[in-house]
């Protein structure tokens, strides 16, 4: 019975839809609209969620970076006192590296823009990385061509960088390998020896190493200012094995104090951030992003309801005469109901499909032309459906029981 009930309220759907497009598309507009613009944001928030993962999984559970300004700000410390501490210095990492107890792995990291140029071609204001020995430990990366840089090659500051695939691009071209070519940074003549291998843009935490530089710290000093209080430096520090990421920063925390002489009364002058800080620095941006589309697309799923409704009453009335005859020969009220029922729940899922199409075929256009890897999944595909399908039992329900209660009598006799 249900199978057949289905059945005839999948034709009478369809013929609906073929004997009245302009009206039915019209209608299930809002509801494509509405299922649009919710499942766009959905779609859109499961990507940045996973970035921001992938970013944080890069960061490491268990790593702190020691920096001037702090990924979530204190509203008590106004930002014009945290832009004059000074930054994180290479005498605090050798601090560290002898001090701590429960350090693991201890990296200093310097940043500067600075012209790259190899022969015509020229980069201006590239960000370089001056860093020490272990940095590839605490940032997972693979080398796509030639090698990384040697303990001995970090330790005596020869001049030597690998580069991000981006750069190779951009100053060799895509045929030829930047492995063994001389580029200049700043002036100053560096060899080439290893190429990142690509890792594509579209992370929010991390924008990956594609147009990175990375020299051994003892050389990029040549051409940065390590002791100025006004340079972009870090320290990363990973825990040892079995070491929370509290107990760390509580450590890094006082031998960091210590070493700038600060009074039991003076206030930190460094930020110890993590990677959790990241989340919920996000958390408020995410709740604005859900709050919105929920919105945005309410609307439109509100007028779409309307227009699936308005659907309902019109095939109600059309089809009065219909109702009669079946009701005369012995068809329940609630196989009526429930006809209509159906019906309007496959006219509802109808708009949302032709929604999720959209987003399909936006989030397609969207990875091919910012090289991202945003995907429609499948639980945003059954909210959507679900969606729909709710829409369609609330909007036609009313039509739906208006059709199940009429006379048998009268509505044989009815003329449309």
């Amino acid at each position: 019975m249900f199978i057949r009930l289905l059945k005839e309220a999948v034709l009478l759907a369809l013929n609906s839809v073929a004997v009245n497009k302009l009206r039915t598309f019209l209608s299930l507009f809002g509801i494509t609209i509405g299922i649009f613009s919710i499942i766009s944001v959905f779609t859109v928030f499961d990507w940045m969620e996973n970035s921001i993962k992938d970013s944080i999984a890069t960061l490491g559970d268990n790593t702190v970076y020691i920096q001037k300004m702090p990924w979530s700000f204190d509203p008590n410390i106004p930002w014009w006192d945290m832009i004059r501490w000074p930054a994180p210095s290479m005498e605090e990492y050798d601090n560290i590296t002898r001090k701590s107890k429960v350090a693991g792995i201890i990296c200093y990291n310097a940043y500067a823009g600075r012209t790259v140029k190899y022969k015509a071609n020229s980069l201006t204001n590239n960000y370089i990385t001056a860093t020490t020995s272990d940095y590839d430990k605490l940032r997972t990366f693979d080398i796509d061509k030639g090698r990384y840089i040697s303990l001995a090659e970090f330790n005596s500051g020869t001049a030597v960088a690998v580069i991000g695939s981006g750069i190779e691009e951009k100053l060799f071209g895509q045929n030829i390998s930047a492995v063994g070519k001389e580029i200049t940074i700043d002036g100053f003549k560096t060899t080439v020896i290893g190429v990142i291998k690509k890792e594509g843009a579209g992370g929010i935490v991390d924008d990956g190493m594609d147009e990175d530089i990375i020299v051994p710290v003892n050389y990029g000093k040549k051409f940065m200012n390590l002791r100025s209080r006004w340079i972009d430096s870090n320290i990363m520090v990973k825990g040892k094995p079995n070491v929370s990421v509290e107990e760390l920063s509580e450590e890094m925390t006082m031998i960091l104090r210590n070493a700038r002489r600060l009074r039991p009364n003076e206030i930190t002058n460094f930020s110890i951030n993590k990677a959790s800080m990241l989340v919920q620095g996000f958390k408020p941006v995410f709740r604005g992003i859900n709050i919105a589309g929920w919105i945005i697309g309410g609307f439109s799923i509100l007028v779409g309801g309307f227009g699936i409704a308005n659907i309902m009453f019109v095939s109600v009335r059309e089809r009065t005469s219909i109702i009669g005859i079946q009701m005369a020969l012995g068809a329940k009220r609630r196989f009526i109901l429930a006809q209509f029922l159906i019906e309007s729940v496959l006219l509802s899922i109808l708009g949302g499909l032709l929604g999720l199409l959209l987003v399909f075929i936006g989030t397609v256009i969207v990875n091919l032309q910012m090289d991202t890897t945003i995907y429609l999944t499948a639980a945003n595909i059954l909210l959507a459906i679900g969606i729909s399908a709710m829409i369609g039992i609330i909007a036609g329900y009313a039509p739906a029981s208006s059709a199940s209660k009429m006379n048998p009598v009268e509505a044989i006799g009815y003329s449309f």
